[in-house]
């Protein structure tokens, strides 16, 4: 794995396009055209291929945690 993650994209409107294909959006599976591509999201976020970027480093707690 080359160490760059996978962007999320998302357009809301009359031309959304799936965030992993790019195929027109199903309102029953949005932001997504399919469950297909539903669970393809899905396993990314189960993998950590997505993060939520933060300021901390890693192994860095809030002394009130301790």
């Amino acid at each position: 794995m080359s160490g760059e993650r996978p962007r999320l994209r998302l357009v809301v409107g009359a031309n959304a396009a799936c965030t992993i294909c790019g195929k027109p959006v199903d309102a029953k599976y949005q932001p997504f055209c399919s469950k297909r591509c539903a669970d393809i999201d899905l396993g990314r976020w189960f993998k950590e291929d997505y993060r939520v970027e933060t300021d901390e480093t890693p192994g860095e707690r809030d002394p009130e945690e301790r």
